[in-house]
């Protein structure tokens, strides 16, 4: 059984088709790039890991970039599109925060006084508000959704299909099922009271996972039918998403109620600017790229102003933030050249029909 689905590159009519290590290094490279790009956003471009602590990256890989690839390929796989991947990394964002790391529901969490839940704090749910739609949004965009764009720009003609084979799907759910449990373990291992959320609080929480995956499969598959119309310049959506996304980075969460109100107010203006946008005609990879890309770049600088929670925010911390955003504006000129190169090379063909 081939583990790795079959791409344009396996057929026997492609160009200088090859069988054996060419063919499978070249079927390999997705799928790996994402499951080591996700978590190098996720926590490494964030700031919120030193990088002198990468090593860390074995078990943060298996998480971020399993759960990444399973999101990605599931909606591949169904013929569905970005609102399915979006729905399915809330899920992933509410799965780690409530079940693995717990910090939704943790008073003093890992013994770091960082007071989550102080403000706008909800009784009957024992949440802080702000840091709840805080920390999930940092889920749904940068460490799912980020990631995936970012990686789908290096291989564009791939963008669309799936990258694992069933062998390799199931491979990479018992990694991610492995990190969640080694991970949920060291949690409460090193809080210093072994902090556990309640019963009550865990059943919500797995419904609204469940529900928010059920949400996935109902949402309609990709039409082809779409509105006539154009979208901004690429480099004005890239903008337009590093301000966005910078000025959530620094809403400080002392304006209480009001940084709740301002944070949904960015999430859902970002939401169906990028739906109505995305329905175009005029719409373009190249545009979906400068979205990822802007985001990224915001937590790239955000970084040199974040005290790591894993190191120090020293010397080798800095020249650390300056390795990822490097890494991460190199991708994006990489990405951007590949997709507007096939870009060109499909308006050319069409032309010639």
């Amino acid at each position: 059984m081939n583990i790795f689905a079959s791409s344009d590159l396996g057929r026997a009519d492609a160009p200088n088709a090859t069988v054996g290590s060419t063919t499978l290094v070249q079927r390999l490279m997705p799928p790996v790039a994402l499951f080591f790009v996700a978590p190098l956003v996720a926590e490494f471009l964030l700031g919120n890991m030193s990088i002198n602590h990468l090593g860390l990256i074995a078990i943060l890989a298996p998480l971020y970039g399993g759960g990444a690839l399973l999101i990605r390929d599931f909606v591949r796989r169904t013929g569905r599109g970005w609102p399915s991947i979006f729905v399915l990394a809330l899920a992933f964002g509410v799965l780690e925060e409530a079940f693995l790391m717990q910090s939704l529901f943790n008073p003093n969490f890992l013994g770091q006084n960082f007071h989550l839940l102080d403000t706008d704090y909800l009784p009957a749910f024992g949440i802080g508000v702000w840091y709840t739609i805080f920390v999930l949004t940092l889920h749904t965009v940068w460490s799912i959704s980020v990631p995936i764009a970012l990686v789908e720009s290096l291989f564009p003609k791939r963008a669309d299909s799936p990258w694992l084979g069933r062998a390799g799907f199931a491979i990479d759910a018992v990694a991610f099922a492995l990190a969640c449990i080694a991970i949920a373990s060291s949690t409460i291992s090193r809080d210093p009271v072994h902090f556990s959320a309640s019963r009550a609080q865990f059943t919500w929480s797995a419904a609204i996972v469940l529900a928010l995956i059920a949400e996935a499969f109902c949402v309609p598959r990709r039409a082809d039918a779409k509105t006539v119309g154009a979208v901004s310049n690429p480099w004005t959506l890239g903008i337009g998403s590093f301000a966005f996304a910078t000025t959530f980075l620094v809403i400080p969460p002392s304006w209480s109620w009001w940084t709740v109100l301002a944070y949904l107010a960015l999430d859902m203006t970002a939401v169906l600017l990028v739906l109505r946008w995305s329905r175009r005609t005029g719409w373009r990879a190249i545009h979906k790229l400068a979205l990822a890309g802007g985001a990224a770049m915001a937590y790239a600088i955000h970084a040199f102003m974040e005290t790591p929670s894993v190191g120090d925010s020293g010397a080798i911390t800095r020249i650390g933030n300056l390795v990822f955003a490097f890494l991460v504006a190199s991708l994006l000129v990489v990405g951007a050249r590949r997709v507007r190169n096939l870009s060109s090379t499909e308006y050319f063909k069409a032309q010639r029909n």
